[in-house]
C-alpha cells in the first residue's frame, strides 16, 4: 500500500531505504497513449528510469508507446534517450541527475517499443491488442478531451476486460473534467467500459514526499493529533505560487485557467490531506473514504470569498514579463483568470468555524507551495505587567516545494532580566535529514498502480465532491479580473479577502 513505513536517520540512503521495503511490481504491459508527448518525455519516463534503479520492476515488464507520429523502436528510443541527456545539463529541471545512468535506462529501452496508430480508429486499437497480453496498464498521457474517448476504444476492442488473474487499469491525467458536469459525464463514460476499481485518476502532487508527510506528521506524532481543531487552531492557508507565466501554453490556459487548472485537484489534494479525520488503518479505502467525507462537508464557495485575478506587465526575479494578454495564443481581452484565491467553510464538528483560504497564481513574486496552520492565541493575561505588548500565534508551516520541509515558529523569552519575548523558529528539511534522490513524484504513483494500491489515487465521488464546491465560482469565469503586476503577491482584493477576517497571507519566499 501506498503509504509503508520506513524508519531513516540522517545517513540513511533516502529512495534507496524505501525500495528496500517494498516487493517488486508485478510482470506488466505499460501502454502510454501519447508517447511523443511532453508528459512521457519528461516525467514518465524518469519516473521508470528511478523504479528500474530502484529494482521495483519485474523483467517481464514491458512499455509499449502509442501515438499517431510516424515514428518506430528504434527512433523512439533515440528519442527518449535524448531528452534523458538533457536532464544533466539543467540543474533546474523537474529531474536533474549529474549522469545518466546507462545500465538503468538501459534496462528500460530494452523494454520500450513503439506503435504508430490513432486511438480513434477501431482497426489500430484491434492492432494494439494484439501485443497485450496478460497485466496492462493504459497510460492516458493525451489531452483532457480525449479521456472518454480512448477508453471507449479500449472497451471496445476488450482490452479493458480483466480474465484469468490478469488486471486491466487504467490511468486518466487531470484536469478531470472541466466542471460538474462535464466530469459526471466523464464519469459515465469511463465506467460504463470498466469498473471503479480499475481507474486510477492521478494528481502527481499526491506522488511527492512531503505530501505523504502530512499524514506522517498528523498520525504518527501525538503532539500534533490533539490540537488539529477548531478548539486550537485559527485559520489555514494553503498557497501554490509559481513565478513563470503561461509561456507557450496560452491555447490550453485560455479555456482553462488558474481555478480549473488548480484548485479541484492539487490545492484539494492538499487540503483534504490537512483536514480529513483520522482513517482506521491506512486501507486504501478506509483513506479514500475520510477524503471523500471532508469534500463533502465544504461549502459550495460564495460569490464574495472568491478572488480572481489576471497578471500585467511587471518584473519577476529581476526579468521583465509581458502581461498575460500579450502573452502568444492569448485574446487580448481574455478574461481568463492567472490567479485565484478562495475562502473555504468545512462544516463539520472538527473545522467549523474555521476558514481555509486557498491561492494559486502564475508570475508571482515567489515559488512555493505550502501549507500554513496558524494557532490561536493564548491568554494575554499572564504578561500584563510585563514588556511583552501581545502575544504571537504559533504558526506551523509544511513546506512542500521548493523548500521541503517544516518550519514551528514559537515565542521564547529574550536573554535578559526582563520578560520580554522573540519569534523563534523550529525547522526541519528533507535534504538534513535524508539523502534525497532526483525523483518527479510520479515514481510512488506508477509504482502503486502496477501492485494496484489506489490509495493515492481519486475516486469518481472524490471528483464530484470537489468540482460540486468550486462550480459556482466557474459560473462566474466570464467576469473581469482584478490585474495584478507580474513579480507582486497577486491582486490587492486576495489581501482584502482574509483582512475581513483580520488575518493575512503568508509572505511568499524567494528562491
Amino acid at each position: 500500500m501506498a503509504f509503508r513505513s520506513v524508519t531513516a536517520s540522517p545517513t540513511s540512503p533516502g529512495a534507496n531505504a524505501a525500495a528496500a521495503g517494498a516487493h517488486k511490481a508485478p510482470p506488466a504491459t505499460l501502454v502510454i497513449f501519447g508517447a511523443h508527448g511532453d508528459l512521457t518525455k519528461r516525467l514518465l519516463m524518469p519516473s521508470l528510469y528511478n523504479l528500474a534503479g530502484g529494482a521495483l520492476l519485474d523483467d517481464g515488464f514491458k512499455i509499449i508507446g502509442v501515438d499517431r507520429v510516424p515514428s518506430d523502436d528504434a527512433k523512439w528510443r533515440e528519442e527518449l534517450t535524448a531528452t534523458m541527456q538533457e536532464f544533466t545539463h539543467d540543474k533546474t529541471a523537474e529531474f536533474y541527475v549529474e549522469k545518466v545512468d546507462e545500465t538503468n535506462w538501459g534496462w528500460v529501452t530494452q523494454r520500450l517499443s513503439y506503435l504508430q496508430a490513432d486511438f480513434t480508429k477501431k482497426e489500430d486499437m484491434a492492432r494494439l491488442a494484439q501485443q497485450v497480453q496478460g497485466n496492462a496498464v493504459f497510460y492516458l498521457a493525451v489531452a483532457a478531451r480525449f479521456f472518454g474517448d480512448v477508453v471507449e476504444q479500449l472497451g471496445g476492442v476488450g482490452l479493458l476486460k480483466q480474465a484469468e488473474g490478469a488486471f486491466r487499469r487504467v490511468v486518466i491525467e487531470k484536469p478531470y473534467g472541466a466542471d460538474l458536469a462535464s466530469a459526471k459525464t466523464l464519469n459515465a463514460r469511463v465506467l460504463a467500459q470498466a469498473d471503479e476499481s480499475q481507474i486510477f485518476r492521478i494528481d502527481h502532487f499526491l506522488g511527492k514526499e512531503t505530501v505523504q508527510n502530512i499524514m506522517a506528521l498528523r498520525f504518527a506524532n501525538g503532539i500534533f493529533e490533539p490540537l488539529w481543531k477548531r478548539d486550537h487552531i485559527d485559520y489555514v492557508e494553503i498557497t501554490a505560487a509559481e513565478t513563470i507565466g503561461v509561456e507557450q501554453r496560452g491555447a490550453f490556459y485560455e479555456p482553462t485557467g488558474a481555478l480549473r487548472d488548480m484548485v479541484p485537484n492539487h490545492l484539494f489534494q492538499l487540503l483534504s490531506m490537512v483536514s480529513m479525520e483520522p482513517p482506521n488503518s491506512f486501507d486504501a479505502e478506509a483513506v479514500r473514504n475520510e477524503k471523500a467525507k471532508l469534500l463533502k462537508a465544504i461549502h459550495p464557495v460564495r460569490h464574495e470569498d472568491v478572488v480572481r485575478g489576471q497578471y500585467a506587465a511587471g518584473t519577476v526575479q529581476g526579468h521583465s514579463v509581458a502581461a498575460y494578454r500579450d502573452e502568444p495564443n492569448v485574446a487580448h481581452d481574455s478574461t481568463t483568470e492567472t490567479y485565484v484565491a478562495l475562502r473555504l467553510v468545512i462544516d463539520n464538528w472538527r473545522w467549523a468555524g474555521v476558514p481555509f483560504y486557498l491561492r494559486t497564481g502564475k508570475s508571482l513574486g515567489g515559488r512555493q507551495t505550502e501549507v500554513v496552520v496558524h494557532f490561536r492565541k493564548p491568554p494575554f493575561a499572564l504578561f500584563r505587567d510585563t514588556a511583552v505588548d501581545e502575544l504571537t500565534p504559533n504558526v506551523l508551516t509544511l513546506d512542500i516545494q521548493p523548500f521541503e520541509g517544516l518550519t514551528l515558529s514559537i515565542s521564547a523569552k529574550h536573554p535578559g532580566p526582563q520578560m520580554i519575548l522573540a519569534p523563534v523558529q523550529l525547522r526541519f528539511q528533507y535534504k538534513d535529514a535524508f539523502k534525497l534522490e532526483p525523483n518527479v513524484g510520479y515514481e510512488t504513483l506508477i509504482y502503486d498502480c502496477l501492485i494496484g494500491d489506489p490509495t493515492l489515487f481519486q475516486r469518481a465521488d472524490m471528483i464530484e465532491a470537489s468540482w460540486a464546491v468550486v462550480d459556482p465560482a466557474i459560473k462566474e469565469s466570464g467576469e473581469q479580473p482584478e490585474l495584478y503586476a507580474a513579480g507582486s503577491a497577486g491582486p490587492a482584493g486576495a489581501e482584502a479577502l482574509l483582512a475581513r477576517d483580520g488575518h493575512s497571507w503568508a509572505a511568499l519566499k524567494a528562491e
